[in-house]
């Protein structure tokens, strides 16, 4: 009886010391409070203003054009008529794939310029993990449930490593955004 006693207080000894080497971290938050990360959101919305005026002014062109045709149609013989159609159909097909081509070429950028920064969160969070002596760390967003008490959160020592200042938050980022993008707006 001892024996078992003694193996049931091993293994909750065990699992409680396995438990405190566990941490948490909130890697959204991390990646998008980086000072670094400022630097892209100003590339991907140059990015994204420019293909939004390419964009705007393919369509100007074509609602000129289709003016253009419906004054003009009953005046114009069945050649020209038809010419023209062919015309504006062709400007619609252009103006469907430019949004496609530029949509995807838009998230490819977006990943592209995101990519160095996930590594570099990614990165922190690892030398952190290795310096607190946690055996894995798991992502708030990956998660269902935390017992408080039995994992360590690393953000606030991965936020410090990554030059987060300490009073930026998600919520306060989020307001700045929207206030830039009603700003853009008017």
């Amino acid at each position: 009886m001892k024996k078992i006693a003694l193996i049931i207080a091993s293994a909750l000894m065990a699992l409680t010391a396995g438990a405190q080497n566990l941490g948490r971290v909130n890697f959204q938050e991390l990646l998008y409070l980086m000072p670094e990360m400022d630097g892209v959101r100003e590339k991907i919305d140059a990015a994204q203003k420019e293909a939004s005026e390419t964009y705007q002014s393919m369509v100007d062109e074509f609602q000129t054009k289709y003016g253009q045709y419906q004054q003009k149609q009953s005046s114009w013989t069945a050649a020209i008529k038809e010419s023209k159609e062919k015309e504006l159909a062709d400007m619609q097909n252009r103006i469907q794939e430019f949004q496609q081509t530029v949509s995807q070429e838009l998230q490819e950028q977006q990943s592209q310029l995101m990519a160095p920064l996930q590594e570099k969160v990614q990165g922190t969070i690892k030398d952190i993990a290795k310096a607190k002596k946690l055996t894995a760390v798991f992502d708030f967003a990956a998660s269902y449930y935390f017992d408080e008490a039995a994992v360590l959160d690393i953000t606030p020592d991965c936020r410090k490593a990554l030059g987060i200042a300490p009073d930026k938050t998600l919520e306060a980022l989020q307001q700045e955004l929207a206030a830039k993008q009603k700003a853009a707006q008017n």
